[in-house]
């Protein structure tokens, strides 16, 4: 029985939920973003709750129930707050800027990076802070983990660009012979 899975998704009155078939779809102004149950749940629309069911006892479908109730929740936060991750990149001449839709990196590589910013992905730089924002949890952590890819922190000076919340572990270096 599916802890995650019992509690409904609740959201406001500006968020206009619709379902067709296994897709729901949830809107907020000019932002619409679907999930695609695959037939795997069953759910239920009431006014301003959205609640998911097993489709049977099976293991897999048990497994399901929980998942697609966590990603309606994740859209609905997103929908209302949204997300945002920061990233600090550390390291001497190492910068970033935007131009237009464009991330600017500069990560110690013989070129510059350009990291293309998709629709519904914000990236402001401050220092040496890039904060993203978005309303797609799953686009937003995947451009993080990408832009981090560039450059990952290693563990000698610590170097690269790396999560704020992230903790790196620090190496000796080589000591010399006594």
């Amino acid at each position: 029985m599916s802890r995650i899975g019992k509690k409904p998704v609740e959201f406001t009155t500006d968020i206009n939920v619709s379902t067709n078939g296994n897709v729901i779809t949830f809107t907020k102004g000019k932002v619409t973003m679907d999930l695609d149950t695959k037939g795997n749940v069953d759910f239920a629309l009431d006014g301003n709750v959205l609640t998911f069911a097993a489709k049977s006892e099976e293991k897999a479908h048990r497994a399901f129930w929980g998942t697609y109730r966590a990603l309606a929740a994740n859209i609905v936060a997103g929908l209302t707050t949204g997300y945002t991750k920061q990233l600090e990149i550390n390291g001497v001449g190492y910068r970033a800027a935007v131009k237009g839709r464009v991330l600017n990196l500069q990560l110690g590589h013989s070129h510059d990076i350009d990291f293309p910013l998709v629709d519904g992905l914000e990236a402001t730089v401050e220092k040496n802070v890039v904060t993203l924002k978005s309303h797609d949890k799953q686009l937003l952590g995947s451009a993080a983990a990408k832009i981090r890819s560039f450059r990952p922190p290693e563990p000698y000076k610590g170097k690269g660009v790396k999560y704020m919340e992230e903790h790196i572990v620090r190496k000796a270096g080589k000591t010399a012979k006594k």
